[in-house]
């Protein structure tokens, strides 16, 4: 059906009306938002959509995501493709105004940066999600985990320590990276604190992230 048909977009309009988060919703998209996703806007703020992509090597990932937030979306997961080869696979929600606080809460302008109070909101959930997008284990020499966190400046990523901290009771530090850029470390002390809270959500394509650790 043609996307652009009044009637169609009526259709969509009231349908949209009908949409809200669900607990889980909500847990996912925190953990996205400090990963992978983004949220964008096409009518300078009015309303935002949330977008995610990643590689077709991650796609049941994606479509685990995809799941998740079906009722949000008008298409299923699409390919991009060079040269022929599908390189990452994406899907978008509708846009929608119940995203604008998240939007408030994560972007100043189009920069994404921490919320101060999302110690409020972080769940183990969102925590895995977050894993899932940006984290590895170390190396296979060490029994510890990175959180690449590079697009955060330094204050921005105290505030990711302290939340860690207060809702996990995870020590962390701080690992410089490309000289200007900064990580999260999570160091032996706290692996089996992050794995306990973890390893229940880690899909099973992704638990290389793990390592070899018994999670």
């Amino acid at each position: 059906m043609n996307s652009k048909n009044p009637m169609h977009l009526k259709a969509i309009d009231e349908y949209k009306k009908d949409l809200k988060l669900t607990n889980i919703q909500r847990e996912i998209l925190v953990g996205l938002l400090l990963g992978d996703g983004h949220l964008e806007t096409q009518n300078q703020g009015k309303t935002y959509r949330l977008k995610v992509e990643h590689s077709v090597a991650q796609r049941e990932y994606l479509v685990w995501m995809y799941e998740h937030f079906k009722e949000w979306t008008h298409a299923a997961p699409s390919l991009k493709s060079k040269n022929g080869k599908p390189f990452s696979c994406w899907f978008t929600t509708y846009s929608h105004p119940i995203l604008n606080r998240y939007a408030k809460l994560f972007y100043r302008g189009r920069q994404k940066i921490v919320p101060e109070n999302l110690s409020d909101f972080l769940t183990p959930l969102g925590l895995s999600v977050w894993f899932m997008d940006d984290g590895s284990i170390k190396s296979k020499r060490h029994r510890t985990y990175n959180i690449h966190t590079v697009g955060f400046k330094k204050e921005e990523q105290y505030v990711l320590q302290k939340t860690l901290l207060e809702r996990f009771n995870m020590q962390t530090a701080l690992h410089r990276q490309k000289g200007r850029y900064w990580r999260i470390y999570i160091p032996s002390e706290s692996v089996l604190t992050f794995q306990k809270h973890v390893s229940p959500y880690i899909l099973p394509s992704m638990r290389y992230k793990l390592g070899n650790a018994n999670a």
